[in-house]
């Protein structure tokens, strides 16, 4: 039975994956006319955002069949701020193929990839595109990318060039020489006598290190002699599919050079289904089984869950964790087809499954979701205070915004109670602005977005004895509350605390607790503009009439204490520290230690990062302040690939010309505010 396989396109932005696939399919007869990325005219990208910015946005899926072979092709975001999609189409790949380009300085920013691919225990294989427009050595090159995957690696081609220009190869197995042709298959051609010696080298090296995981193999090699071409070409595809080794191929998709070859590749060498989902832990025998792994809103067609079959067959109108399949559809592109059934292996767009998230695994013999597996989505790193520009859509605006996070998880929104904005969270400034323009395109919600403000506290520094009465008198009954009070700091961290010392009935007893109230009321806004914290208030004495007090009295009386007491105390400000943890590859480690520095951190020291060779993981103290544009800033001084994670951990006086500038930008937002 001829089941659909499947294969991830992943890589760094600009690597050429959309180009490759659109190679995949015009090379299967999938499409007619191959189309290109630069005209907007390719299968993939199809999405509005992805048209307007020439990038990827979203995973793309394709069907195509090769050879009598089905297959599913998902090409993958490749910015770093996209990555949730590239994890969540891997949940789902029997297969790999991470797209680089032939640039040392590029190589590194492909690490990120390798690294979720060894994490998910992924098969792959490396495609070196581009290798038309080559600048640096090959030997450089290839240095570079092995080590960003840290895995060992199976040159499976010698390339063979002209100048600078990589113009075919040589099958380092079979050691047939093949000279690339535009748009067609390559050609085999006469063995290069005069790179005989460096062939034999590489060959030697693929051969050694192919020995690393086959005994049999390293026997024949210490004996002197040759393994059958079969068992070379079997021992291979044996390694990479047990995740042993990464095989490296060249080409260029845009030009159709060695795209063939990494479509026998991936005919030959890569697992089957089956294999990837015991891997997973399905059993491809059993009940009708399918894992979601994108979630899409259409605009006119609604809900629409891109999922694999893991086992069995579905069919339209059947239920699969107590949701309905309303249809089932096979995708290429921003196209589709409806389908009757899907049988094991296919990749399927599920019609209105309201209640199903991405990662969500439905089984036919379930009355739910299995979310078990479900990725709460990558840490956000990076947020935008958001307002609709009409205040009509402001209950409308929290609907669309979750249903924009069930299309990404690494997406995500809260409203802050401290500074009453509605954050929206994520993965860097593309990212969120992506997401702005799909909440207008999609759901006709326009959201303007600015910088988060900072949840800054105030405090004080001295203490005070102070009066406070209100008294006012109409006709008929009057108002009238008298109170003393005792005003100090407390230890950072304490909070408030409200201590009654009234003897004597000086007093009502039910009138303390409005006391307390105003007090709170008072605290929620300082005279700096922002919640006091950390004081304790002791009622010390008081006076009350016998007709015109009242709770309302006390509570007013209580706040005048506060208003006239609080500015002798000293009022000092304090601002939010985070404990942040960041994530860079060792060679950059010193530059972050001088990017902490200059945001007034504080170093708290370093390691190695857990299962990450190369990289360093650094600890440190950062006030919130100088976290927004972290990301940013990080990212530029580490080709794209640091990142961070942040906890608030304590409060720290803030004082100087910086806190003079919190508080007369505070005054400015009370101002606008009562302008508005």
């Amino acid at each position: 039975m001829n089941n659909t396989r499947c294969v991830a396109l992943v890589g760094p932005f600009l690597s050429g994956k959309t180009s490759l696939m659109e190679s995949f399919l015009s090379a299967s007869g999938a499409i007619k006319r191959k189309g290109s990325v630069k005209d907007g005219t390719s299968v993939g990208d199809s999405a509005v955002e992805a048209r307007s910015r020439n990038m990827s946005t979203e995973v793309s899926v394709a069907e195509m069949n090769y050879l009598g072979d089905d297959w599913a092709v998902l090409d993958c975001p490749g910015s770093i701020e996209l990555m949730q999609e590239a994890i969540n189409a891997l949940s789902v790949a029997d297969v790999a193929v991470v797209v680089v380009e032939p640039s040392v300085s590029r190589a590194a920013s492909a690490a990120p990839i390798f690294r979720a691919l060894e994490f998910g225990n992924v098969p792959h294989m490396v495609y070196i595109n581009k290798v038309d427009t080559v600048t640096d050595p090959m030997p450089e090159v290839l240095a570079a990318i092995r080590d960003a995957s840290g895995m060992p690696n199976l040159m499976r081609n010698f390339p063979v060039t002209n100048e600078e220009t990589v113009t075919g190869y040589v099958d380092l197995t079979s050691l047939r020489t093949y000279s690339y042709v535009e748009g067609q298959e390559s050609r085999e051609v006469e063995f290069p006598s005069q790179l005989k010696d460096e062939i034999d080298l590489s060959r030697e090296e693929f051969l050694e290190a192919l020995s690393n995981f086959d005994d049999g193999i390293l026997e024949l090699l210490l004996e002197d002699q040759v393994p059958k071409i079969e068992e070379i070409y079997a021992k291979a595809a044996g390694a990479m599919r047990d995740c042993q080794v990464v095989p490296y191929y060249f080409g260029s998709a845009e030009r159709n050079f060695g795209v063939r070859r990494i479509l026998k590749a991936l005919r030959h060498d890569a697992p089957e289904p089956e294999r990837r989902a015991e891997a997973l832990g399905f059993n491809p025998e059993g009940e009708p089984t399918v894992q979601v792994f994108k979630t899409l809103y259409a605009q006119h067609s609604g809900k629409l869950s891109y999922a694999r079959v893991w086992s069995g067959e579905i069919a339209d109108g059947q239920t699969l964790g107590g949701s309905r399949i309303s249809s089932i559809q096979l995708m290429t592109g921003g196209q589709s087809r409806k389908v009757s059934n899907a049988k094991f292996g296919d990749v399927v767009g599920l019609g209105r499954l309201e209640e199903v998230r991405t990662g969500h695994v439905l089984r036919a013999d379930s009355g739910e979701p299995d979310s078990s597996g479900t990725d709460s989505g990558l840490s956000a790193v990076y947020s935008v205070a958001i307002t609709p520009a009409d205040r009509k859509d402001e209950v409308k605006l929290t609907t669309c915004l979750q249903r924009l996070i069930e299309e990404d998880p690494s997406l995500g929104y809260n409203q802050n109670e401290d500074t009453h904005e509605l954050v929206l969270t994520g993965q860097g400034t593309v990212h969120l602005q992506i997401a702005l323009e799909k909440l207008k395109s999609k759901f006709n919600v326009e959201a303007s977005a600015r910088q988060p403000n900072v949840p800054y506290r105030e405090t004080i520094r001295g203490k005070v004895t102070q009066h406070g009465r209100f008294k006012r008198q109409t006709g008929g009954h009057g108002m009238f509350g008298d109170v003393t009070v005792d005003i100090v700091p407390r230890p950072r961290g304490s909070g408030f605390e409200f201590t009654n010392k009234i003897v004597g009935g000086a007093i009502p007893r039910q009138y303390i607790p409005a006391v307390e109230a105003g007090v709170r009321e008072f605290a929620a806004e300082g005279p700096l503009g922002f919640p006091v914290v950390d004081f304790g208030i002791t009622l010390t004495d008081g006076q009350f009439h016998s007709v015109d007090s009242n709770e309302m009295s006390f509570k007013l009386a209580a706040r005048v204490a506060m208003t006239d007491g609080m500015p002798k105390c000293s009022p000092v400000l304090l601002e939010p520290i985070d404990k942040v943890t960041i994530d860079v590859p060792t060679d950059h480690t010193s530059k972050v230690h001088g990017l902490i520095s200059g945001r007034r951190g504080q170093i708290l020291g370093y390691e190695a990062k857990e299962g990450w060779k190369g990289w360093d993981s650094l600890h440190a103290y950062l006030p919130e302040s100088e976290i927004h544009d972290l990301i940013i800033e990080l990212r530029s001084l580490t080709q794209g690939l640091g990142t961070f994670t942040a906890e608030f951990d304590h409060f720290q006086e803030l004082v100087g010309r910086q806190a003079d500038e919190v508080v007369a930008k505070r005054a400015e937002q009370k101002k606008e505010q009562r302008n508005n």
